[in-house]
């Protein structure tokens, strides 16, 4: 194994291999996968030098540590944390030189669910369908870490960016999705639809990479019975039999049997993904995405 690479030390709760997806495989049955927090990942792999779409490392909660085999600069955002190399304490969301063989440490998050951890070079795992992401429900990718796992490391492309701290999101104290009514709204009744949009629903434990699942009032169905499975989109709302609505996220199923009452907009899933369970979740109708 070249020295090019990094060990793991500590995987944390679930720490996985990301980058921007692989989207345009739904036909096959392969959802887009990629970072949660698009945004996070693209800037913590500015501030190294690497191109956006490069892998990174995204973890939950409670962090990760990992040592490297040679001398890295890294970065991490997201979900603000402690960070420490060997030991002492590093910034957060800044470049931060580690000398080969340091144990550098992502701590647990002080708040949000999900910080990003980029690498001068990028995490160098073999692509599948064009993306190096890790995706839980179909298992392409590699699979999450595992203490002891050793992954490979590219070579640095550029200069890292010349910042003390790049600004970022606060995570959210309340998680407002956006969303357009349709396609299948009308197989619930009015009612339905108003408490959707008008009463308090809130972030469940059961929350995952595939979907944001909610805790609050049912929502009640004006057609019984199931739906033949159809398509499903980044963002929807699918409604399953206990009536809490389920947000879908990066690695959804590309069909369902659910109805589908909304889809939320693309741009409030970020905060979606930094949403810990509890936080209070509104829904407001829009029009057209």
């Amino acid at each position: 194994m070249t020295d090019r690479a990094f060990a793991v030390v500590r995987a944390g709760a679930l720490t996985t291999v990301q980058d921007l997806g692989r989207p345009g495989h739904a036909h096959l049955g392969v959802p887009r996968s990629g970072a949660l927090d698009p945004s996070a990942a693209r800037l913590v792999n500015r501030l190294v030098g690497n191109p956006p779409d490069a892998a990174v490392l995204e973890t939950t909660l409670t962090g990760c540590a990992v040592r490297p085999r040679r001398p890295v600069t890294v970065a991490v955002g997201g979900a603000p944390c402690p960070v420490t190399v060997d030991g002492r304490p590093a910034a957060w969301g800044a470049p931060v030189r580690v000398p080969a063989g340091a144990l550098l440490d992502v701590g647990a998050a002080l708040c949000g669910v999900r910080a990003y951890l980029a690498f001068d070079g990028g995490v160098a795992v073999e692509a599948v369908l064009g993306s190096r992401s890790t995706d839980l429900l179909s298992g392409l990718g590699p699979p999450p870490l595992a203490d002891g796992t050793v992954l490979p490391l590219g070579r640095a492309s550029g200069p890292h960016a010349r910042v003390d701290t790049a600004p970022q999101p606060a995570p959210p104290r309340e998680l407002v999705l956006r969303v357009t009514f349709g396609p299948r709204a009308d197989w619930f009744t009015p009612a339905a639809l108003r408490t959707l949009t008008t009463r308090a629903y809130r972030v469940s434990s059961a929350s995952n990479r595939i979907g944001l699942r909610t805790e609050g009032p049912a929502l009640e169905r004006a057609v019984q019975g199931e739906l033949p499975s159809e398509g499903v989109v980044l963002g929807a709302v699918q409604v399953p039999p206990d009536g809490r609505p389920v947000v879908f996220l990066a690695d959804h199923p590309t069909t369902g049997g659910y109805p589908v009452v909304a889809v939320v907009r693309e741009a409030d899933l970020a905060a979606a993904a930094q949403a810990p369970p509890g936080t209070p979740v509104r829904f407001v109708g829009v029009g057209r995405r």
